[in-house]
């Protein structure tokens, strides 16, 4: 395989959105487009299916919580390809109704969404391209959990100058303070409210973690052109989201790709928050503005 040749890859990619975004990017990317799941028969079973469609998607296994695997597909990709062009993090986790106690599942869920999706940063951010995409999925979740933060809370998870240190020691710190019951207290959303803010929590991190990443980005490699941002699906009728929501995985796929797709010449959206193709302020409000139709688990 030739360096030269573009790739893209998508994380989560056998079912749900991260397979309807591999479609489409097998349709419309000009290059190789590599499906990822931890599941090796689920994935080439989904490999299996595209190619049904005369598509033809790479597979590699890659289990976003094992810093070996990530590592794996790392070497896979620096081998066969010199890096990566585009890189979807869609692979989360999210359990409706969960009777685990509440410390387990904060554990649990920021081990793959928030530390699972940083880790694969880690890794692979130095391998992307000049003029290359990346796009975070996030959730409408994470700015209903922000919103039911603390002023103290949401002004940190706000700031301009915000490190990926003390954004790392946020996220441990929720899971101390609902093993010690501390979380009301220390000004977290109570997650009894509400059956998705322990979720939302999560991808409150993944999204500010991306703005860090935009600004480490252009201030390390400002002359590449790279993009990145977090976006938002919507809620999509996925097994994760259930089927009452309000989009199929293709229409759920569309603002990831178009992110994944800006063109060489595009000077942004960068470091933002996107929703439905539209950036949404991440600005403090106290009439907080939460986009419509994003409450959502996916």
């Amino acid at each position: 395989m030739s360096s030269s040749t573009r790739m893209a890859l998508v994380t989560g990619a056998n079912r749900g959105i991260g397979f309807a975004i591999v479609r489409d990017l097998c349709r419309q990317f000009k290059g190789d487009v590599v499906l990822t799941a931890r599941d090796v028969k689920q994935g080439r079973k989904a490999v299996q299916q595209l190619q049904a469609e005369d598509l033809s998607p790479r597979f590699h296994p890659l289990d976003i919580t094992d810093r070996q695997s990530i590592r794996a597909l790392r070497d896979f990709l620096l081998k066969e390809y010199g890096g990566l062009d585009v890189l979807v993090n869609n692979a989360g986790i999210f359990q409706s109704g969960d009777p685990t106690p509440l410390h387990i599942q904060a554990e649990v869920t920021l081990k793959t969404n928030f530390f699972g999706t940083r880790d694969v940063c880690t890794e692979l951010l130095p391998l992307i391209k000049p003029q290359g995409r990346v796009v975070n999925v996030s959730s409408g979740y994470g700015f209903k959990a922000l919103e039911n933060c603390s002023l103290e809370l949401q002004q940190k998870f706000r700031s301009e100058t915000i490190t990926e240190e003390e954004l790392v020691g946020l996220m441990n710190k929720f899971v101390e303070d609902t093993k010690d019951g501390l979380h009301r207290k220390e000004g977290w959303p109570d997650p009894y409210t509400s059956d998705g803010l322990v979720y939302g929590v999560t991808k409150l991190g993944v999204t500010v973690l991306s703005r860090i990443q935009a600004r480490k980005v252009s201030v390390q490699r400002g002359g590449d052109k790279i993009l990145l941002n977090a976006c938002c699906p919507g809620w999509v009728r996925t097994d994760m989201g259930g089927p009452r929501g309000l989009k199929s995985p293709e229409e759920g796929a569309e603002t990831p790709v178009y992110l994944a797709l800006l063109p060489s010449d595009a000077e942004g959206p960068h470091g933002e928050y996107v929703f439905e193709k539209k950036v949404e302020q991440w600005k403090f409000n106290s009439q907080f503005y939460l986009p419509s139709q994003v409450t959502c688990p996916d």
